[in-house]
């Protein structure tokens, strides 16, 4: 344990974020939910959080088919079993929403995530950039001669990981799209 008696596995993410040890475990799930594509919805469904104080890993929307009108929202949130079934309930009660999966309960799914990098550093640290970027495979889709951008695609931990090793490098910015995820077969 910390010296905050912080219990270990306990969230890193935020202050509020401190954990009963006595509570249920707390798990993260990726929920897939098809919404029709019109004004107000991405805020009904996002209000639907906001208002029970759950939280929001990650958050992406695009519309899938331009005939229907509907849009899929991916969302990546975490709770205790019973935290994560009500907003599924709660979900399938608002009007403009079609489905609601929970790809984590359903089998394996697929989740990719892209990110662009900023990492500014000259000599040695350009040359460990780049030799990382090739194991990541990340490709260059900007330089200058103080700067790379890089764009990497991957699961959220490759995402993670590639930001730890380019911090001692010179990372200057970074911009994540969110995950977006389909069911496996």
């Amino acid at each position: 344990m910390s010296p905050l008696k912080i219990k270990k596995g306990s969230s890193r993410h935020s202050a509020y974020d401190l954990r009963d040890p006595n509570a249920d475990v707390i798990e993260r799930h990726t929920l897939a939910v098809i919404v029709d594509n019109e004004a107000g919805v991405l805020a009904r469904v996002i209000g639907l959080f906001s208002g029970r104080g759950y939280n929001i890993e990650s958050l992406t929307v695009a519309e899938i088919d331009h005939l229907g009108h509907t849009s899929r929202i991916t969302i990546v949130t975490t709770g205790t079993p019973a935290v994560i079934e009500q907003i599924k309930a709660q979900l399938g009660r608002i009007v403009p929403v079609h489905e609601v999966h929970d790809l984590t309960v359903e089998g394996a799914c697929v989740e990719r995530e892209l990110a662009l990098f900023k990492v500014a550093g000259e000599g040695d640290k350009r040359v460990e950039a780049l030799r990382l970027a090739d194991v990541f495979r990340a490709n260059v889709v900007d330089s200058t001669l103080t700067s790379f951008t890089f764009e990497i695609t991957g699961s959220p931990e490759k995402i993670d990981a590639f930001a730890e090793l380019m911090r001692p490098l010179g990372l200057a910015e970074m911009a994540r799209t969110g995950v977006a995820a389909l069911a496996r077969g």
